[in-house]
């Protein structure tokens, strides 16, 4: 129960920003949402009317796309209402509980209409009433709703004077607005009412702060069935049906539910469902909110699936699967960034978020929530730790796994991979994101936790290290990326220098260096106009595993390319051979690489092409002459 209070306490923490409507960007697309109040929800109407003060029809219209999401009043059943059931929301609904001439156009219900209108004035007459009730009230006991939306041009008949269930070009070439906007029939549509006050200016009635209030006082005083609450430990009222709707509009999957009333009930060992787990209607309210806000303004979803980190008071908290160039005033991606300079930025940069002293609370909280089923949310992770450790332990995350980079824009920099970026170098440029939220699922905890005294998974690093150790596999970009992403991981162990150390005497080490020569040498005798593979690259994955025997060959394909270059080549081949005389004796045999080899590698192929580039600058040779 701990992630349902500490999620309460955020709602509380929060209460300013109840109503208020807020934005977030997707790349060119962004998306509104609000931290909504209790006994609230929001649904995509469709229609929106406006009445007079004294409860005629004023206009009707369409509503736009972008605006169509609304914050409607809504009570314990209409919140989970489905199937036949009968439950009215308390204001906003579809035509079928809201339009009194619903029969008289091809409608087919119950009692809807009684139902809703009893609630209605229930609370319009109630003494928490807000004065646009009544008006609303009384229009729509004129039963003339659905008459007015068709004289207004909004809804369209057919000759029976019947709602038109699928638009036919015999009706028209010209396919009405309302069909754009709906998955289904006419009848589906969902009306959303306001009261027309010109010339005084006021707030939609769902957008309304007094109105939210209205009715949660309102229905405050319904709630009277009490017991005690496992998550604050007081008696309050408790309720059975908690929230759907939590990683998006149309998510119908509930984190608690207890529906199983017959048959294997409660799997045999209680009776009902409170000797489970009772939980207050206010705590489930804002707990279930609050999870709502939160992933709507920084949660991660990767295939349904959610990741989520924050804290009470300060919701822009650095997350693992934040790139470290996107943190604020972090530097941006350059060559020349040293692996020390880059361990020096982000320990600058957390470092911002651990001193900010406005901040009260020192938790930090981190979620995963996933759904088996359509019906049922799980709590796949969660935790709660103090934010200086979480930071510390991120820091560690970026500095110890990082390595030089290639980036989507072309640009090669010092940086640490994302989650998306292993399961990149993993499986390829097409995973699927299923394999990408199993991935991030698995890393989140090794990235949290103590990594002192914990291993990142091996199937992890050896699949990464694989696939760059097969470039021929790959287009050249994709395997640039793949290599360095490999490096980092390679690297949390081995906790190597990110530039050459041309003091390691590790065979592995070694023969990655020999390779990358190989891979120069050859490079440069073809010239930038040939752009096919180099020997060294086409029998990388061979000499990963028989280092040796495979060396032999790559030397003696390297002949003609040797005789190409002439006395160019007396560096790289003086170079070779000193790698050679490095050697341990019984170092030099065909005992397959350790991951130190693509390390070797990557920082031997750099140093080189960094020289060559330098040389180039200064107008001298390789010797400097």
């Amino acid at each position: 129960m701990s992630w349902l209070l500490n999620l309460y306490k955020t709602y509380q923490e929060n209460l300013d920003r109840i109503g208020k409507i807020e934005e977030r960007f997707y790349g060119d697309k962004s998306k509104t949402f609000t931290l909504l109040p209790i006994s609230h929800t929001t649904q995509t109407a469709h229609i929106e009317v406006l009445v007079t003060k004294d409860g005629s029809f004023h206009s009707a219209k369409v509503t736009d796309k972008e605006d169509a999401v609304t914050v409607i009043p809504c009570t314990e059943a209409s919140s989970s209402r489905a199937g036949s059931v009968v439950a009215p929301y308390p204001l906003h609904d579809k035509l079928m509980y809201v339009a009194g001439d619903y029969e008289a156009y091809g409608g087919q219900r119950k009692e809807h209409f009684q139902r809703y209108i009893e609630n209605l004035e229930l609370w319009a007459n109630s003494s928490h009433a807000h004065p646009k009730l009544s008006r609303i009230l009384a229009y729509l006991k004129q039963k003339t709703l659905i008459r007015n939306l068709v004289d207004e041009g909004i809804l369209h008949v057919d000759e029976n004077q019947h709602l038109i269930e699928k638009w036919d070009k015999k009706y028209g070439e010209n396919k009405p607005d309302i069909f754009s906007v709906l998955a289904g029939d006419q009848f589906s549509a969902f009306v959303r009412f306001d009261v027309h006050s010109y010339p005084e200016v006021s707030r939609k009635v769902w957008n309304d702060g007094e109105m939210y209030d209205s009715f949660v006082q309102f229905y405050n005083t319904l709630l009277n069935d009490e017991d005690i609450c496992f998550v604050k430990g007081e008696v309050i009222p408790q309720t059975e049906r908690h929230a759907n709707k939590i990683r998006h509009s149309g998510d119908k999957a509930k984190l608690i539910s207890s529906n199983d009333t017959s048959g294997f009930t409660f799997r045999g060992r209680f009776d009902k469902s409170q000797q489970v787990a009772s939980v207050g209607y206010e705590v489930s309210q804002k707990a279930h909110n609050a999870l709502k806000w939160l992933i709507q303004y920084q949660g991660r979803s990767i295939d349904q699936r959610v990741f989520l980190v924050w804290q009470y008071d300060q919701l822009q908290t650095p997350s693992p699967f934040d790139d470290p160039y996107s943190f604020e005033d972090f530097p941006e991606k350059k060559e020349s960034f040293t692996a020390r300079e880059y361990a020096q930025e982000i320990s600058k940069a957390l470092a911002g978020y651990e001193h900010d002293l406005r901040l009260k609370k020192r938790d930090i909280h981190i979620l995963i929530l996933d759904a088996a089923t359509t019906g049922r949310l799980a709590v796949l992770y969660y935790i709660n730790m103090d934010k200086h450790l979480y930071l510390n332990r991120l820091n560690h995350w970026y500095v110890s796994c990082c390595w030089r980079q290639r980036y989507a824009e072309g640009k090669t920099s010092i940086g640490t991979p994302t989650p998306k970026d292993i399961a990149f170098a993993m499986y390829g440029p097409q995973v699927k994101e299923q394999l990408i939220k199993e991935v991030a699922s698995r890393l989140v905890p090794y990235i949290v936790g103590n990594q002192m005294n914990q291993n990142i998974p091996k199937d992890i690093v050896n699949l990464a290290f694989q696939r760059a150790s097969n470039p021929v596999a790959m287009k050249s970009w994709e395997w640039e990326k793949t290599l360095g992403i490999a490096c980092a991981l390679v690297n949390i162990k081995e906790g190597m220098e990110v530039a050459l150390d041309q003091s390691n005497t590790d065979r592995s080490y070694l023969f990655g260096r020999l390779l990358a020569i190989a891979d120069v040498l050859e490079r440069r005798a073809l010239g930038s106009d040939e752009q096919r593979s180099t020997n060294a690259i086409r029998y990388m994955n061979a000499f990963s595993r028989h280092p040796e025997r495979t060396w032999t060959t790559i030397y003696a394909a390297l002949q003609p390319y040797r005789i190409k270059l002439g006395a160019r080549g007396m560096y790289l081949e003086k170079l070779m051979d000193g790698i050679l005389s490095s050697f341990a004796v019984d170092d030099y045999t065909n005992k397959p690489l350790s991951g130190k080899y693509i390390l070797g590698f990557s920082s031997q192929r750099h140093e080189l092409y960094q020289k060559r580039d330098q040389t180039k600058m200064n107008g001298t040779d390789e010797k400097g002459e």
